[in-house]
């Protein structure tokens, strides 16, 4: 009862905390012009402020460090420090853009601090390929491309209004669960804090009018991080556990749609000879905008689908770890190509331009 009451104290202080100061955020923003500018590769049609992050990290920080106790704080410190380096990366990067090198070197040694410091890591592979535990070389490496690969990979999902702060609200709160089950209060709190955070900072994402607001690479960095950390804390306190094989497939379905998305992209562009990190609209959520599927209903599409898929890997959790990972790929590409082919009938189906003669 006493760490439930700490992990609701923790998602109603970060949610009081965000809702309370985007206005202010947003007010700050306009008088500076500290906004998200309309280009050719983006949705937005009027210039928005985009420091939504700055709210949740003070909720994200301020809900969680309230709500554990000393102890537990101690624990936290490589966390939140890594945190604060991509808080202050994604603040200058909003404000004056910086380049791909300059944003990677500094991913990188915030993933130094957790990885070296903090002792976040994989140590196992739960049986994929038919390995399990992994010594400390192949911990240090795939622990780098997981939780490099997860904060880029919710960057660049961050393309439409309300998905990567839904997406994100569906990923800590499943993971606050889990981490309830396992007993692990503390990253119970983190989870809920972040979820917490998300849920004001989404209603003024999607419905705010006179104080809409973007969160911006600040919010995209910090959030993927955090997740990147319960990831791979999911999986070492899985280790042992009536599931624990099948929880890389259960993490991978939580984050199909940032994940996978953005691996096919990539392969994509480096198909056609471009730059994997160059930007454009070939994600899953431009296919929706292009059904003419507004902001909100793409948001919600892609979400519960990807909830959906979570519910179905976790009732099949008995299954081996191959079918599983082979069974959510299949899921993801159906879904992919079922846009796909509406996409292209709906294009048959547009009227020709009627030309006159003479």
């Amino acid at each position: 009862m006493f760490e439930t009451m700490h992990i609701i104290a923790a998602f109603l202080i970060s949610a009081v905390l965000v809702y309370i100061s985007i206005p202010v955020i947003v007010k700050i923003s306009a008088m500076k012009k500290l906004v998200d500018k309309p280009n050719e590769r983006k949705v937005n049609d009027v210039p928005i402020p985009n420091l939504g992050g700055v709210a949740l990290f003070l909720g994200i920080t301020i809900g969680t460090l309230l709500s554990i106790d000393k102890i537990e704080v101690a624990d936290f410190r490589y966390i939140f420090a890594s945190m604060t380096l991509l808080f202050f990366l994604g603040i200058k990067d909003d404000i004056l853009v910086l380049s791909a090198t300059t944003k990677f070197v500094t991913q990188f040694f915030a993933t130094g601090i957790l990885i070296v410091l903090g002792g976040i890591r994989l140590t196992s592979l739960h049986g994929i390929f038919g390995i399990e535990e992994i010594g400390y070389v192949e911990s240090v490496v795939l622990s780098f491309l997981v939780i490099i690969g997860i904060i880029n990979a919710m960057n660049l999902i961050d393309g439409i209004d309300g998905l990567a702060g839904g997406l994100s609200l569906m990923i800590t709160s499943i993971f606050g669960v889990f981490f309830i089950g396992y007993g692990q209060t503390a990253y119970a709190i983190l989870a809920f804090a972040a979820a917490g955070s998300v849920m004001p900072f989404l209603y003024f994402n999607l419905f705010g009018k006179t104080n809409k607001i973007f969160m911006g690479d600040t919010g995209s960095l910090i959030l993927g991080l955090l997740i990147s950390v319960m990831v791979i804390r999911y999986n070492e306190f899985a280790i042992g556990t009536g599931h624990g094989a099948a929880s890389p497939a259960i993490s991978l379905s939580i984050l199909m749609f940032p994940v996978l998305d953005v691996f096919r992209v990539m392969l994509v562009r480096i198909r056609h000879r471009k730059s994997p990190f160059k930007p454009d609209k070939n994600h899953i959520h431009h296919k929706c905008l292009d059904l003419k599927f507004s902001h909100l209903a793409s948001s919600l599409i892609l979400i519960l689908f990807n909830f959906a898929v979570v519910v179905l890997i976790f009732l099949l959790r008995a299954l081996n770890i191959h079918i599983l990972l082979a069974l959510l790929l299949v899921l993801y590409l159906l879904f992919y190509f079922v846009l796909v082919l509406l996409q292209n009938r709906k294009t048959k189906e547009a009227p020709l331009p009627l030309h006159r003669e003479g």
